[in-house]
């Protein structure tokens, strides 16, 4: 684990990024059914803070690579994120998928679990619980328990190209519980399928290291509370890409809170 004294506390948005052709669409939601036994499962967010120039994050990008491929939790979907921060890009590398708005994310989370500073490997489950993003026996032991709680469904639908970079998405929300905040954010994340870098400098020098579900932008793209359900077309003007794309919808409560939703849907070329 390496432990960083560097907050952050400001906003930021970044560009949007799509493919140029569409072969397959597959949809994951809030409530999930497995197709070997037929039974409800709940999908689970796991974020992962780290960075290319992180010597001990790769053992952490492989744990949250086999946790995606296996779904070793019986009653849990994970819908898995790689947020690569920014502050390790002065130590020799800079990480290609940083962003400074994951810095901050992760700082936002630091000031929920009391943290008094951030680091790399970094686990969040759920907005719940955190750890170092090698721990694999924390890591299911976190899925199991926000697994028993009940969330709202989430849905994407409606996704398509519209010609050019232009692509178009509906996403529904159902209304908050009593037991949650009086509102929510309703986030939209996108990300890259899987990504491979071949590191020439920093403590991954010489390297090749890669990637699964590595986070290209996350937007606000409304708010939903309890008085009614939250229902929106979204038209997003996008940059052409090479690979795969993930698009997860997240509810969340305001300031890194609790993730209540999520719903998931690939676009395949």
């Amino acid at each position: 684990m390496r432990r960083l004294t560097l907050l952050f506390c400001s906003a930021a948005t970044i560009t949007l990024f799509a493919i140029v052709s569409v072969a397959h669409l597959s949809a994951r939601n809030t409530v999930a059914t497995s197709a070997s036994e037929g039974t409800p499962r709940t999908a689970v967010l796991i974020e992962l803070f780290t960075s290319e120039g992180c010597s001990d994050c790769p053992p952490a990008d492989a744990l949250l690579e086999r946790l995606d491929r296996s779904q070793p939790v019986a009653g849990a979907d994970l819908v898995v994120l790689s947020e690569h921060v920014d502050y390790w890009n002065g130590i020799g590398w800079k990480d290609p998928y940083s962003s400074h708005q994951y810095s901050e994310r992760q700082n936002a989370y630091a000031g929920q679990f009391g943290l008094g500073s951030v680091y790399t490997p970094q686990m969040v489950v759920d907005g719940q619980y955190e750890f170092v993003g090698s721990d694999e026996r924390r890591a299911i032991h976190a899925v199991e328990n926000v697994a028993k709680v009940e969330k709202i469904p989430v849905h994407i639908s409606s996704l398509r190209l519209d010609g050019g970079n232009a692509i178009s998405l509906h996403i529904d929300a159902s209304r908050l519980p009593s037991s949650a905040a009086s509102s929510a954010n309703v986030l939209l994340a996108i990300a890259d399928e899987r990504d491979e870098s071949h590191v020439d400098g920093g403590e991954n020098g010489g390297r090749t290291l890669r990637h699964v579900a590595v986070l290209r932008s996350l937007t606000r793209v409304g708010t939903v509370d309890q008085s009614g359900e939250f229902s929106k077309d979204l038209r997003i003007n996008a940059n052409p890409g090479n690979g795969d794309l993930r698009f997860i919808a997240i509810v969340q409560e305001m300031t890194a809170g609790r993730i209540l939703g999520v719903g998931s849907t690939r676009l395949s070329k």
